[in-house]
């Protein structure tokens, strides 16, 4: 390739040299688009304009300074003991709609708060370059040195002035028995430490103290853990407190605890996690986010879920009284032994009561009873066990007179007289300890109405957001004793769409009969289960784009179906409308088919067919309903008579009779052919099993094959190896026999050389002396 471009660069270079005129036109087409290039970038260059530079986000009126450049500066955070942060993004609606809502809270707590704005979006700003924020707006606080805290709760003035005045003052201060007592009646969880502040100002527990109450609303901006303090040793004697620096956690239904320092580290993460390891929840507080969530899943899946939308001021001086009535209730239906350290006065219960349904042919309900008193448990065992049967309609009756209907709560006659079983020995209370009698434990959650009402509404509720409030703690008592009881009544509410508009309206009889049935909740059962027709129902969805691609089938088949009085298309949307939980599908788009006289042999369309019209007129012709089952019991509704059971004589009882029998011939062969498809479809499912079997061992042949011929080479290696290593032995061996001869014959030049130089020394001694003798 190199040298076909270097012969072709010779070539232009050759005839460049032969035409100079040539030469200089590709130097100026060069020139020239050299020129172009540079034109077209310093355009391009010009093209893209300058950010504009940002701009106050806050009024200047507002008590909040607004770093708008983005600069950080940490020298605002020690004007004032709290300090907030709000980290924004110019074109956030949300930080928009949040702003009016901050100037708001600094406009009241300005002298106790420093708040500061930084614009976190500009990118040559140090805020951009230092963090990385995935949303916004974002609110830090700053207490002293701890922090930062970051606000997780609605943008909402209320609540973001709740949650700094939680910050400000962290710790309740508890000077008396009395204020501790009313610090403790409250239904949520409370924390109480004991500090003498005798020795020092301040000592070292005690700022540890404070972190974990702070470190608490990292967890819950809601604050409902509180966290109080107690200087008075006498005071902290009424819960048992002797030792100074001890942490005490108040339960309710439980016995209280007291933090193991010998076990955990005194330090504020240690006696946070703590807290909320072993705390007790009795109204837990739920805040959906408004976007894609799994907050309200990860709850309902733990059981039976009871959700209140009450209203709700964070601000409130006052507890809410409807709140206080729900939070009671609650306590009372989670008190199974109702052992409370301030309030002995509630009695204990006596009896242990299980609830006897009886069969339904019986009118009669019964409660048997177990006595748990000693004088009564030391008796006969028959007089352990007392029984109380009264009627429902006379239960109904009582009911009905001691709680009359109220609007808006769906509250079902209780089927057991609670009154008269438990109230004598509850004080009335019969909802007392009902969490631990039944299996069916119900959560008790709260949400504020006024930011969650289009939830409610989803779910069912209907007319204004105060409706129900004053109903509420009336109905609640009976709604709860009506779900815990095994008789119970209660029904499942199901959603539509004409719930959602405030009624159904009424349909005239004039009105044409659409092509295709649009069912709702309302009208679903009494379309579908029309004895007289076949109906072929779309579940669909709004939101499905396979289920608009099969519009135009569907109504091509009701058009070729709509002269035909016995069949009958509907549609049902099952997002909007909630159906029965025998009747729903677990995909979208489904066709299922209701063929007449026989409801309850429903068919769904194959899956592993294609929604076609020719197969959907194949399916319908396949399982609609036939006149040979409308004689049948149970068939007719409301009395009414079905088609076939009219006797007639003549020729239209010849060709019914024959209709019948070639009806009867029809189904005898599809019933063949399903069997014959049956028995193919088994034969080729061994045949495939046979396949794979013989493949398998094919497989497995040749891997022994591989490992034999590996296993010779191994062989053939050792042999080698064995081979080489007997030659170096034999090696070894001539060498060492050589090593000995040249051994011996070494020995033997040295003994001749040590004869001779020995018998020379005795010639040479010899002539000395001879001729010393001379």
């Amino acid at each position: 390739m190199l040298r076909r471009l270097r012969q072709s660069l010779r070539q232009v270079l050759l005839l460049m040299a032969r035409r100079p005129g040539l030469l200089c036109g590709a130097i100026v087409l060069g020139v020239l688009l050299v020129l172009a290039v540079k034109f077209t970038c310093s355009r391009a260059k010009n093209v893209v304009a300058s950010a504009r530079p940002p701009v106050r986000f806050f009024s200047p009126d507002a008590p909040v300074v607004d770093l708008y450049l983005g600069q950080l500066d940490q020298r605002l955070r020690s004007v004032a003991e709290v300090s907030l942060i709000f980290f924004y993004a110019p074109w956030c609606a949300h930080s928009m709609s949040a702003r009016q809502e901050l100037q708001q809270v600094a406009k009241k707590l300005a002298k106790q708060v420093q708040f500061v704005a930084v614009n976190c979006w500009w990118s040559q700003g140090k805020c951009r370059r230092q963090n990385r924020f995935y949303h916004y707006p974002i609110i830090h606080l700053f207490y002293r040195r701890f922090g930062p805290i970051e606000y997780k709760g609605p943008f909402v003035a209320p609540y973001v002035e709740s949650f700094i005045l939680k910050v400000i003052t962290p710790l309740t201060y508890l000077p008396s028995r009395a204020t501790l007592k009313d610090f403790l009646s409250s239904h949520e969880p409370r924390v109480v430490g004991f500090f003498q502040f005798n020795s020092s100002p301040q000592p070292p527990g005690y700022i540890t103290y404070l972190s974990s109450a702070l470190q608490s609303l990292k967890r819950d901006f809601r604050g409902v853990i509180r966290f109080g303090v107690v200087t008075n040793k006498r005071v902290a004697e009424a819960i048992s407190l002797k030792e100074d620096e001890s942490v005490h956690l108040y339960r309710r239904l439980n016995s209280s605890l007291i933090f193991p320092r010998r076990e955990r580290n005194f330090t504020s993460e240690a006696i946070s996690s703590w807290v909320f390891e072993h705390h007790e929840t009795i109204l837990q507080w739920l805040q959906p986010p408004g976007t894609k969530s799994r907050l309200l899943e990860r709850e309902l899946i733990k059981g039976p879920a009871l959700l209140l939308f009450l209203p709700h001021n964070p601000l409130g001086c006052s507890p809410n009284p409807v709140l206080q009535q729900v939070a009671d209730i609650a306590v009372r239906y989670h008190s199974c032994n109702n052992h409370s350290s301030w309030d002995k006065s509630l009695p204990s219960r006596s009896q242990c009561c299980q609830s006897v349904v009886l069969p339904e042919s019986s009118t009669s309900v019964c409660e048997v009873c177990l006595s748990l008193s000693r004088s009564v448990l030391t008796s006969s065992p028959f007089s352990q066990y007392s029984a109380c049967c009264r009627r429902v309609n006379e239960l109904n009756e009582s009911r009905a007179k001691e709680e009359p209907d109220t609007p808006r709560v769906q509250v079902m006659p209780p089927p057991l007289s609670t009154s008269s079983f438990f109230g004598s020995q509850q004080g009335g209370d019969d909802i007392t300890g009902l969490r631990c009698q039944t299996n069916r434990t119900l959560r008790f959650y709260v949400l504020d109405v006024a930011l969650n009402w289009p939830l409610a509404v989803r779910l069912g509720a209907t007319g204004n957001r105060t409706d129900e409030v004053h109903y509420i703690p009336s109905g609640l008592k009976a709604f709860i004793r009506n779900f815990s009881a095994p008789y119970s009544l209660l029904q499942r509410h199901l959603v539509g769409e004409e719930d959602r508009k405030g009624g159904v309206e009424e349909h005239q009889h004039s009105a044409p009969r659409p092509l295709i049935t649009e069912l709702t909740t309302s009208s679903f059962l009494p379309c579908i289960m029309d004895l007289q027709k076949d109906v072929l129902l779309f579940y669909y969805t709004q939101w499905c784009g396979f289920c608009s691609v099969l519009n135009h089938i569907i109504i091509q088949l009701a058009r070729l179906l709509q002269g035909n009085g016995t069949i009958a298309v509907a549609r049902v949307n099952v997002a909007r409308n909630d159906l029965p939980w025998e009747f729903m599908v677990d995909r979208v788009p489904s066709i299922l088919l209701f063929p007449k006289y026989r409801k309850h042999y429903s068919v769904k369309f194959p899956d592993n067919l294609p929604i076609t019209l020719p197969n959907l007129l194949r399916f319908i012709l396949q399982h609609s309903g036939s006149v040979q089952y409308a004689g049948r019991p149970g068939t007719a509704s409301n009395g009414a008579e079905a088609p076939s059971s009219r006797t007639s004589s003549g020729p239209s009882a010849v060709f019914r009779a024959e209709f019948l029998a070639l009806q009867h011939e029809v189904e005898a062969l599809r019933h063949a052919r399903e069997r014959l498809s049956q028995q193919l479809a088994q034969l080729w499912r061994d045949n495939r099993r046979l396949q794979f079997d013989t493949r398998s061992l094919e497989t497995q042949s040749v891997e022994l094959q591989q490992e034999r011929k590996s296993l010779e080479e191994q062989h053939r290696e050792k042999g080698r190896q064995l081979g080489e290593a007997l030659r170096r032995l034999q090696e070894l061996a001539d060498t060492s026999e050589k090593l000995l001869n040249e051994n011996t014959l070494l020995r033997v030049l040295l003994r001749a050389l040590k004869d001779r130089t020995e018998a020379k020394e005795q010639a040479e001694a010899e002539q000395k002396r001879s001729h010393m003798a001379s």
